[in-house]
């Protein structure tokens, strides 16, 4: 049913390889028989009528029929762990046995079979909703979906992130599936998704967007836009949801590929929804996208729009290049061409196992297939599991000041539980401490609740404190956890792509020596010391630089021990764990140098600020596009209480000291005159200089001019 030259009439059986054709789902039937790629659907020990690998003594289809007192409960206790590995969902099959074999029941068998289950669900509080019902020269077998029931304030949450290239349609296929209006063909239903004037004129995300999608208990949709300005009550979509789809939207353009990282690793996304314009094929960051995907371990499904404006021959070839790619011992992934709702709930029921991929064909202008996608989002079903008797956790991925409540943070629960009124720990502050904090208020799609639980998106409410004391990549987290911060790891990288080699003292996403130019103003590190210069030359062997007095001192000081000093370049941040994205130095690595496809495991320190970090978390090392991913093995140095005293007194020394400079004059700093005014600015300097004459304001050392110039490379000595 799914290979390409059975839906594509121009294609002769011959064109594509036997071996390279899609995968058709009949395979991953549960009547597949001795088939041995059906195999694969039961990698995870999932199994149909509730059995697992650890039951297989319930092979007869007649066990649901009528259960001993012994099987009823092992029953109970199976589907428990299920709706449990579910996250409070399931797709449950009557009338198959376990092994498959075992196939079709009678009316009267089916009846009975039917009211155990009805049972098994009234004892867990769930309802069951019917998928299909298939006929056999066996008898009948149905498909069920089995879902916890919710209050009025609680609701499932599976979160999609939305990547692919720039105009393959991903802001537009969100207007359509949560706007319920199909598009005109010009860019109509993305204008709705659009947060910021400039995504509106030039048609392309730039931002992270949050987008949600309800389902009731039957499976029906229950977004209504509002009939004047077509916008969506969060609130009111939540309350009549028993399930909520959140989409992460994310910018498709190269030069926001930092961003689309912040999304896929600061969001958590549950799955992955990679968009493929059929027109355009395999271009620009859908590769990126798929492997960023792939490394963080994010289930991936593909979606190929503008079925409707695209050529039969044309859309083949980018179905075929699509395969190809799945295929590929990069992704090792076993495309599947989505037709009917019979494939849809196969797929469902088998893509826990991260090796199937699902592939539709929509488009948003006529709305072809579109409730073949609506039905699979709605039987999508987290397979992450959060417990609520640990010590609570919440990562913030943003902050906002809202008039009349104060300073609000919005983060996902990574676990424990969250209450109203609860006295959590925030931090860390650049100086590693935590501070105690209370949560007033607590909302969930913009719907206020008395909790969160582990795996839920929330906002919250604090007290007391400024918005300007809060930044990305902060957590709040228990005070049992006695949390603290750390300025280094130890982390296991896989090199996916760099253009030459990565050594010690490397620093992603900065700029290449290079690129320096004189008058350039530059951030350099001496040990645990910082201080700006300034490249007044450059020669062929080396950089010749001026420096300057800074609030750590002068910086001859440091050169009078003989420390190395490493120069940076303020640029964009590298390391993206979590919602921490900060530029992070490689200290040491048990290799010498690291190229493509290399592993080694490597020192990393964070530059700016210590973060709060795990072992086993993933890890995304980036200069531009994605360069390795990796897992944190071991945390190195952590802000002790002592440290952050020290600090502390440091710090006030030397507000003290500046305090009493006064308005000395400062004749190296940007603003005495070294940073000339823009030509037709009239003299006035812009935002970006002030704040950058802020930063390099300093007095100039007359005994530093005296060094010889500083030998070329990314670190140079006395």
């Amino acid at each position: 049913m799914a290979s390409l030259a059975a839906i594509e009439p121009g294609l002769s059986p011959g064109t594509l390889p036997k071996e390279e054709s899609v995968v058709p789902v009949s395979i991953f039937a549960p009547d597949c028989g001795d088939d041995l790629s059906g195999t694969e659907c039961f990698e995870d020990g999932e199994n149909v009528n509730g059995e697992s690998e650890d039951h297989l003594d319930f092979t007869s289809k007649l066990t649901l029929v009528s259960p001993t007192g012994e099987q009823y409960d092992s029953l109970l206790r199976q589907l428990r762990e299920r709706m449990d590995e579910g996250c409070g969902e399931t797709i449950y099959v009557v009338g198959v046995g376990s092994d498959g074999g075992d196939y079709g029941l009678d009316e009267g068998d089916m009846e009975a079979s039917v009211a155990t289950v009805q049972s098994l669900c009234e004892q867990i509080e769930a309802d069951m909703i019917l998928l299909r019902e298939r006929s056999d020269a066996g008898g009948k077998v149905r498909d069920y979906l089995i879902r916890r029931r919710v209050g009025e304030e609680d609701f499932l949450e599976v979160r999609v992130a939305v990547v692919g290239n720039v105009d393959a349609g991903k802001s537009t296929l969100l207007g359509v599936l949560t706007h319920g209006e199909l598009d005109n063909g010009r860019g109509f239903a993305r204008q709705k998704l659009f947060r910021h004037k400039h995504e509106m004129e030039s048609g392309r995300t730039s931002s992270v967007g949050n987008d949600i999608l309800g389902f009731d208990q039957e499976g029906h949709v229950v977004n209504k836009p509002d009939n004047h300005g077509g916008s969506l009550d969060w609130t009111k979509i939540c309350e009549r949801s028993s399930k909520v789809i959140t989409f992460i939207d994310l910018a498709g353009h190269e030069k926001y590929l930092k961003t689309t990282v912040f999304g896929m690793t600061g969001h958590l996304p549950d799955f992955c929804m990679l968009m493929v314009g059929s027109n355009a094929g395999i271009v620009g960051m859908t590769k990126e996208h798929l492997g960023l995907a792939l490394a963080l371990n994010v289930p991936v499904f593909v979606v190929v729009t503008k079925i409707d404006m695209c050529p039969a021959n044309i859309l083949a070839e980018t179905l075929h290049l699509l395969q190809r790619l799945l295929k590929s011992p990069g992704c090792r992934k076993i495309p599947v061409l989505v037709q009917n709702k019979d494939d849809v709930i196969v797929t469902a029921s088998n893509f826990s196992s991260e090796r199937m991929c699902p592939i539709f064909q929509v488009s948003n202008v006529t709305g072809d297939n579109m409730d073949l996608l609506k039905m699979f989002l709605n039987l999508l079903s987290s397979k992450t599991s959060y417990r609520e008797d640990e010590p609570a956790e919440f990562q913030i991925d943003d902050t906002y000041s809202v008039p009349g409540v104060g300073t609000v943070v919005s983060g996902t629960t990574l676990r424990g539980l969250i209450r109203l009124n609860d006295t959590l720990l925030l931090g860390p502050d650049p100086l590693g401490s935590f501070l105690s904090i209370a949560v007033k208020s607590i909302h969930r799609k913009r719907m206020p609740v008395k909790e969160v639980r582990g795996g839920q998106t929330a906002s919250f409410a604090l007290k007391k404190i400024k918005r300007s004391s809060i930044r990305k990549g902060m957590v709040m987290i228990s005070p049992r956890l006695t949390p603290q911060a750390t300025w280094e790891f130890m982390a296991e990288i896989l090199v996916l792509h760099h253009p030459t080699t990565i050594s010690p003292r490397y620093q992603a996403m900065g700029e290449r020596l290079s690129n320096v130019w004189v008058c350039s103003w530059l951030l350099v590190y001496c040990g645990d010391a910082q201080f700006t210069i300034k490249v007044s030359a450059i020669f062929i062997l080396g950089l010749c630089l001026s420096y300057n007095h800074t609030k750590m001192g002068p910086v001859q000081s440091c050169y009078a021990t003989g420390m190395s000093i490493v120069i940076f370049l303020t640029f964009s941040p590298s390391v993206h764990c979590g919602s921490i994205r900060q530029t992070a130095t490689i200290l040491t690595m048990n290799r010498d140098c690291l190229r493509t496809g290399d592993k080694a495991s490597v020192h990393f320190r964070f530059i700016k600020t210590p973060e709060y970090l795990h072992t086993d978390q993933r890890l995304v090392f980036r200069e531009g596009r994605t360069k390795a991913v990796g897992t944190i093995t071991k945390l190195l140095q952590s802000v002790t209480k002592a440290q952050q005293a020290k600090m502390q007194s440091t710090k006030k020394g030397t507000m003290s000291a500046n305090e009493e400079a006064g308005s000395a004059p400062r004749p190296d700093s940007p603003s005495a005159g070294q940073l000339p005014p823009k030509s037709g600015g009239g003299g006035r300097r812009r935002g970006g200089q002030r704040h950058r004459g802020k930063a390099l304001n300093s007095t100039a050392s007359p005994t530093s001019q005296q060094h010889t110039p500083a030998v070329a490379g990314v670190s140079t000595t006395a």
